[in-house]
């Protein structure tokens, strides 16, 4: 037996709805069946397209003048404007959601934040515009809560733009060392105290960069100039390794199991790690690139060593890095965003696309649904259209239609 996989061309259809009137000769009267719901009023777009659309202009990065380009070449044409004026309208349907999205990553006990550049369109050039995402992932210490992303658009990377998404936040922060984020730790802020929880990650970086024996051989190779190894810079970074080590095996336990281990195997290694690093530093100037690495720690001991007293602390940002990397590679393919309301808008569609994959939710297959059912579903029941609602309603369909 020979098997092969094929794919079969995309199908378009257009759907004709008859809507017949119909008289009493008794009463004089027409009565006619409803219009078809349509997701934009007096639209011309179906859900599923609108959802295609979307999902890959946010999801898969292409921009609507490529898609323009394969839908003609498929026999569709569709204008560029329509496309950028359906997907206005579809954020604005989706906003509740977003909303909702909102709330639910703010109630955290721990959040993820960073941020990255983006590219906006300006009078004769290119501003470099912000995009911040909020992580909300307990799965780290055995939370039961569904992960979730929230992205905020901004103009430029002022510290008054976390200040404000997290205005009425408490809890933990991770995050890198950014200014911005300094008056949210003050101890009088209102309406309670952030905690910072630093990145190992970061920390681990300019020590890697110093030690890196692959990228020497590489450059080598290529007969490049070699970098300078430093023993102490490899030391280092075999004992933040040991860190790491240890957070593999206890990743998903509890809270309290978490903290129980840290404080027997990773505490001692933290001790030791800090001897040795002012023990060296001692040793450097103020400007060698080892002692400003160090330095960098000093400074944030506290926020580095939170992680041995609270179990729900990661060891490393890595969460909010994952939200952002679509960002980072889309802009290899739309360049630039046309505005700041584009900006807001791809921030939103960001948010509920990102938080439907972090939950193992087909994007595309989720907004179709949502988008024909959204007009006519309860307010008071709106949470059910959440990824991990709608993906647990699905199961529980496919589960009943088995029995």
């Amino acid at each position: 037996m020979t098997r092969t996989l094929e794919a079969i061309p995309r199908q378009w259809k257009v759907v004709e709805t008859v809507r017949e009137k119909f008289t009493c000769r008794d009463c004089e009267k027409i009565s006619q069946a409803p219009a078809p719901f349509h997701v934009i009023a007096r639209g011309w777009a179906g859900p599923s397209l609108l959802a295609m659309i979307l999902y890959e202009k946010f999801g898969q990065h292409q921009p609507l003048n490529r898609q323009a380009e394969r839908y003609a070449l498929e026999g569709v044409p569709i204008s560029l404007s329509t496309m950028a004026d359906a997907v206005g309208a579809c954020c604005t349907v989706l906003e509740p959601l977003s909303r909702l999205l909102e709330a639910h990553v703010m109630a955290a006990e721990r959040l993820h934040g960073d941020d990255t550049t983006v590219p906006v369109l300006a009078l004769g050039k290119c501003d470099v515009a912000r995009c911040w995402v909020y992580v909300k992932d307990d799965r780290p210490f055995g939370g039961s809560d569904p992960p979730a992303a929230m992205f905020y658009y901004s103009r430029d990377r002022s510290g008054e733009h976390p200040q404000a998404h997290l205005a009425n936040y408490t809890g933990i922060l991770q995050a890198d060392a950014f200014g911005g984020y300094i008056k949210l730790y003050e101890p009088e802020r209102s309406p309670g105290l952030i905690r910072e929880a630093a990145c190992w990650v970061h920390a681990r970086r300019p020590f890697f960069a110093m030690a890196d024996l692959e990228e020497n051989a590489r450059r080598k190779a290529a007969g490049k100039k070699e970098i300078v190894i430093s023993p102490v810079a490899m030391e280092i970074v075999r004992r933040i390794d040991a860190l790491f080590e240890i957070e593999r095996s206890i990743n998903g336990q509890n809270a309290d199991q978490r903290k129980a281990v840290r404080q027997a195997q990773s505490a001692p290694l933290v001790a030791d790690l800090e001897a040795y690093m002012r023990e060296q530093c001692a040793k450097l100037s103020r400007g060698h690139d080892l002692a400003k690495a160090m330095n960098y720690m000093f400074k944030r001991w506290a926020s580095f060593t939170r992680f041995l007293d609270d179990g729900r602390v990661c060891l490393s940002n890595n969460a909010a890095e994952r939200a952002l990397r679509g960002i980072a590679l889309g802009r290899k393919s739309w360049l630039f965003c046309g505005s700041d309301r584009g900006g807001r808008r791809a921030a939103a569609m960001y948010s509920l696309i990102v938080s439907a994959k972090m939950n193992h939710v087909d994007p595309q297959a989720w907004l179709a649904d949502v988008l024909a059912r959204i007009a006519t579903h309860p307010a008071h029941r709106l949470d059910e259209l959440l990824p991990w609602n709608w993906k647990t309603a699905q199961q529980q369909g496919l589960a009943a239609q088995a029995a």
